[in-house]
Order: C-alpha cells, then structure tokens, then sequence
C-alpha cells in the first residue's frame, strides 16, 4: 500500500512539472536586442575591409559588432565561436553551405551565396580580432 502512494506521489510531481515548464517555455517574441556587449578595437586593415562584409552580409542576423540580436541570431562574440571550438574553417562551411542549428535555438542558417571566400576570409579576420578584444581566444 505504501508503494502505491510513493508510486502515485511520483506521477503526480512528474505531472506537475511537465505543467509547470509547459508554462515557462512559451515562444517570446524577438526583440532584435544585442546579446553581447562588445568591445571594438583598432582594427587592422584586413578586419576593416571583413567589417564592411560583414555588415553586408552578417550584422542583418548577427547584429552589429558580432553581438547577436536577441531572438534572430547568435553573438559571434562569444567563446562557443572561440578558435579552438569553431575553428575558421567552420566558418567557411557555415557561410558556404548554412548550418543545422546545434548550439542556439534560433533556427538554421542559410548559405550566404552573396559572399565569396576572399570576403569570407576577411570577415573571419573581423570576427576573430573582435574575439581577442574582448578576451576571446
């Protein structure tokens, strides 16, 4: 008898739970805003040419700086995209052919076929020395 009310104890937690986090995980909506405070450097001549490839063709998704934007696309500016984790190659792949969402719940993104790989080369410069400003190695 005593089993059953810890069995039927357990079930009711469980359920509780379940109503609970069904509660807190309702969709926001987007708000646009940066998810990173960065700090910008003197960049050098390569990163200035990656950063006006970048606002081109990234800062729509990735926000200005590499800070993200809340509910749109992640920071770049953050150590998941530190050199060691997401070396500059995955950048290349990511830009060539769009990436399946593993990291961040916002969604895939798609191949940039407006960006070539010099472009992409310099915009990987841009990120990687706003990396370094702001302790990202």
């Amino acid at each position: 008898m005593k089993g059953r009310y810890i069995l039927f104890g357990a079930v009711l937690l469980a359920a509780a739970v379940l109503v609970y986090r069904s509660f807190g995980t309702q969709d926001q909506p987007p708000t646009g805003a940066a998810m990173a405070s960065v700090i910008v450097p003197e960049l050098s001549e390569p990163a200035q040419a990656g950063e006006a490839y970048f606002n081109r063709s990234c800062a729509t998704c990735h926000g200005k700086d590499a800070a993200g934007q809340d509910g749109i696309a992640p920071p770049l500016v953050h150590k998941i995209y530190e050199p060691n984790h997401h070396g500059d190659a995955s950048f290349h792949l990511a830009a060539r052919n769009g990436v399946r969402a593993h990291h961040w719940s916002f969604g895939n993104m798609p191949a940039l076929e407006d960006v070539t790989d010099t472009e992409i080369e310099k915009i990987i410069v841009y990120v990687r020395e706003l990396q370094r400003a702001n302790g990202i190695f």
